[in-house]
């Protein structure tokens, strides 16, 4: 309802009346109590709702009024729903009563508000009361068919049929393993002769029994076959099955387990079979495994969450019946209470909001564009107060909106020139060259550092096509890597090389990244690049200064037995021994081996010097790793070659006797470091994301200590007491010829393992 403040007295009136009490305060105190009894009594019928139907008790059934705690509460909100319900006739009775003597009373409006009441609560009754009667037999029927004792059965029923289906896989799987027991016994199928009868036999039983698996094993616990299937989930599969098989083994007879996983159930059944020829004995054990998926799994326990939510509910029959009467009840009270408080609301609610629009429409034609209406009302004239409402506003807040934009707009273009400016002082300012080529090839920037490093100027770059100008002044390596990141559609791109610009030879490090906005849409490419050429040459000078150190150290270590020998060959010489030929025997064969130590070192060391130049060509790397793993499968039995190998491996470009070399001293280390024996694994893969093929060899060694990891590929850097220390640093010199990269780590669970990269 709205209200219209009354006018102000004439001065001509001689007595001032009293003022009347303010309409919207007379509206709030009439509705206050109508709004208390339904706040309190909407949320009491859902709790009553809730509580009979979803937090019914534990479905014992029981003679007894009250059998549960949770039957004593729903009772309560009842007789609270009993209590609104009350209270909501009697403040209808109020409004009806009130209604009356106004009436008799003759105040104003009192007879369009009593016709108005009186239209409301005739058109509701009659479909009203009907509508009570009729859903009061539905739910009397709807109740009774809900709890029929048909339904009861139906739902026993289906929990009784998943408790057999889950006891099914069970049998299956005991069924099943006590047949193919006796199948294998009567065969003999655990001679080792039989093997190969054995495995065929137990694929084609897993397939006839429609089992998950059949594993059988020997009496040492020794896996003799395995036939899963590949459809099952290997987390099922995979299921610790040592305890199952240890229990029949030494209790002699069938044991069956259920174990839980997280894509099911696997139900395993353990026979033992006798052994041929010894009474009593156990030549092995067949397992036998039924898979119970999930989503079995989850419909048996919804069938029976459902059966005990049945139940708890059918205790709560009668207190349902009595709630959905009282809610019904309810409601008919509502509508009836709403039709006659509708009606006094539309008859309060006509007049007034038209008086406050034409007092407002007055206000707005003497220029006061401030003025607003305060109605309440959601119908036709309340939508055109609201439109003159936001007409006002829109009229008196247009200025000051429009001279926010222009400030706001003003505040964005000066942000946008001082990060425009911060990016360009960055660019132009760091120590690396950068030249940004947009997506149609055109270079855009070419920086001061740019300039420095390669002694061109900006201004022959801007606005030019790349290609153009990477041919014009021979910026091959800028070539190389602008061709490939298009060619491969690669976002990253890392190359260092030679250059030689204006007869200058430069050693640069360069960096292709390629440009996107934030719908991930191609803007062009950013290469960064570097001057590695003195950071080079010093570190060529820092390694052969540790080659020479370690040259030195390794030459001085033989000369000492040299020296040594030939002062005592000397001496005893001179001293005219008798045992002189003895010794004469004895240091000489140590000054000839000291000498031959030498010339092998010497030899390793000039070759590491005059490595060759890769004779690049396109070939399987897998033929090269087949070649060199046959030599060493006979050559040592004692070691377990564990080859796994990606058939997705397309042909590399590549020096087939230096990769030889490479695999060769990668296989020996590991070999040596595993002391002749155990198992040494050896993998490719393609990275298909960074066209790399990426190669391990890995061993179970006492693998790389941490003080060693960074000094492994260091020349004459070894542990070995006879290794010379150049066969790391001759591996990564071939892998770095080959653009690849070769990095050394820790095997889990123990060793170390070798990766090499090489572009593909």
């Amino acid at each position: 309802m709205s209200g219209i403040a009354p006018p102000r007295p004439h001065a001509d009136q001689s007595s001032p009346r009293p003022e009347p009490t303010p309409e919207p305060e007379r509206k709030t105190m009439h509705l206050r109590p109508v709004w208390i009894v339904l706040i309190l009594l909407i949320p009491c019928l859902a709790l009553t709702f809730y509580y009979s139907h979803f937090l019914a008790p534990s479905g014992e059934e029981t003679d007894s009024f009250l059998p549960t705690t949770s039957y004593a509460f729903v009772l309560l909100l009842l007789n609270l729903d009993l209590i609104g319900f009350v209270v909501l006739l009697l403040l209808l009775s109020r409004n009806l009563i009130k209604a009356y003597f106004e009436r008799r009373h003759r105040l104003f409006g009192s007879g369009f508000r009593t016709k108005l009441v009186a239209a409301f609560i005739g058109f509701s009754l009659i479909p009203t009361v009907l509508l009570a009667l009729v859903a009061s037999g539905l739910v009397n029927k709807a109740v009774d068919v809900w709890f029929s004792d048909q339904i009861e059965q139906v739902m026993r029923d289906s929990y009784d049929v998943a408790k057999m289906q889950h006891a099914g896989h069970i049998t299956l799987a005991v069924n099943s393993a006590r047949a193919i027991s006796h199948e294998i016994y009567r065969e003999d199928m655990l001679l080792t002769e039989h093997r190969d009868l054995l495995v065929a036999a137990m694929a084609r039983k897993r397939t006839e029994f429609g089992v998950a698996g059949i594993e059988v094993f020997s009496a040492k616990m020794e896996t003799l076959t395995k036939a899963l299937d590949l459809d099952i989930p290997s987390a099922a599969l995979d299921l610790p099955i040592g305890q199952l098989v240890l229990q029949v083994i030494t209790g002699k007879q069938e044991v069956n387990a259920v174990q839980e996983a997280q894509t099911g159930r696997l139900v395993r059944a353990a026979a033992p079979i006798a052994a041929s020829g010894r009474n009593g004995e156990i030549g092995g054990v067949v397992v036998v495994e039924a898979y119970v998926p999930e989503s079995l799994l989850a419909k048996m326990e919804g069938i029976g969450h459902q059966y005990d939510e049945y139940k708890q509910t059918k205790a709560m029959k009668n207190p349902i019946k009595v709630g959905a009467y009282l809610f019904v009840a309810v409601i008919t009270v509502l509508i009836l209470f709403g039709a006659t408080w509708f009606g006094f609301y539309v008859a309060r609610s006509i007049t007034v909001p038209i008086q406050r629009l034409a007092e407002a429409t007055k206000a707005i034609a003497q220029g006061d564009l401030s003025v607003r209406i305060e109605a309440t009302a959601t119908d036709e004239i309340g939508t055109l107060i609201d439109s003159f409402n936001h007409m006002t506003a829109d009229l008196q807040g247009s200025k000051s909106e429009i001279e926010a934009a222009n400030i706001s707009l003003r505040h964005s273009n000066l942000e946008l020139d001082r990060r425009r400016a911060y990016i360009e002082t960055v660019v132009e300012t760091i120590a690396a060259g950068l030249l940004s080529i947009d997506k149609n090839g055109l270079i855009m920037n070419f920086n001061p550092s740019g300039e420095r490093i390669l002694g061109l100027t900006a201004d022959r770059f801007h606005g030019r096509q790349a290609n153009e100008v990477f041919k014009e002044f021979h910026l091959d390596l800028f070539q190389t890597v602008y061709d490939r990141m298009l060619a491969d559609q690669r976002d990253t791109l890392t190359i260092e090389g030679p250059m030689e610009i204006d007869g200058r030879f430069l050693t640069v490090g360069l960096h292709g990244s390629r440009m996107k906005d934030e719908a991930n849409k191609d803007l062009g490419i950013v290469l960064v690049f570097e001057d590695l050429t003195e950071l080079i040459k010093a570190q060529k000078v820092a390694a052969w200064q540790e080659v020479a150190r370690r040259v030195a150290h390794e030459i001085k270590n033989p000369l000492t037995p040299i020296q040594l020998s030939a002062q005592r060959l000397r001496k005893k010489f001179f001293e005219k021994s008798p045992d002189f030929d003895t010794i004469f025997d004895e240091a000489t064969n140590v000054i000839v081996n000291e000498v031959t130590s030498l010339k092998h070192m010497v030899d390793e060391f000039s070759k590491f010097a005059r490595l060759p130049t890769p004779q690049m060509a396109h070939q399987s790397l897998h033929d090269v790793i087949s070649e060199v793993t046959a030599l060493y499968r006979g050559a040592h039995k004692d070691i377990e070659l564990m080859v796994e190998l990606d058939e997705d491996l397309p042909s590399l470009n590549f020096d087939r006797e230096q990769l030889k070399r490479v695999m060769v001293n990668l296989l020996d280390n590991a070999i040596q470091a595993s002391q002749q024996k155990g198992k040494v694994w050896l993998s490719t893969k393609y990275d298909t994301k960074r066209r790399r093929a990426v190669v391990s060899v890995a061993d179970e060694g006492p693998g790389i200590a941490p003080e060693d990891q960074e000094k492994l590929f260091v020349p004459y850097f070894t542990r070995k007491k006879t290794g010379t220390g150049l066969g790391l640093a001759i591996v990564r010199r071939i892998i770095t010829d080959h653009e690849g990269q070769i990095q050394a780590g820790q095997n889990q669970p123990k060793g170390a393992v070798f990766t090499f990269e090489l572009p593909v």
